[in-house]
């Protein structure tokens, strides 16, 4: 197997493995929409169940965000290919990508919403998935804007 394979995957089963702990700690150890102030009025620990996407957008639009999901995991599949083993930077910026997506991915489809609970009270509550999408995305956008 070449190393960009191992790169991406490892760094998406990672992501996939952390947000997932992070979010079952959540669900079992805080009520629904429990909120616990770590630094208060700035950051929060807000367990909630996100039914949309990002900014509370497409909610109750499961079927939807499922297949926008598995859009983006098939394109990254078909992409990986095109990806030169020096381009590690553009590997992580997938991996991140991957992994975030697949986190969500699993939380849809195994309670049909995501677990939320990052509050920094001026912002959408969201998860580790979602901070890992976004910053894959923005790493991507930089990439290319070089490129």
């Amino acid at each position: 197997m070449k190393n960009k394979y191992i790169t991406v995957f490892s760094i998406a089963f990672i992501i996939i493995l952390i947000d997932q702990i992070t979010k079952f700690l959540i669900k079992i150890n805080l009520q629904l929409n429990q909120n616990i102030p770590i630094i208060k009025n700035i950051f929060h620990l807000t367990y909630v169940h996100n039914f949309g996407a990002g900014f509370g957008i497409l909610q109750q639009q499961k079927l939807v965000l499922i297949f926008i999901s598995i859009i983006v995991i098939g394109l990254i599949f078909y992409y990986l290919d095109r990806i030169k083993e020096k381009e590690i930077f553009l590997q992580i910026v997938v991996g991140f990508i991957l992994g975030g997506t697949i986190g969500n991915l699993i939380d849809r489809l195994a309670y049909g919403f995501v677990i939320d609970f990052l509050d920094f009270q001026i912002w959408p509550v969201f998860n580790l998935a979602d901070s890992f999408v976004t910053i894959g995305v923005v790493g991507l956008i930089v990439y290319l804007w070089k490129k």
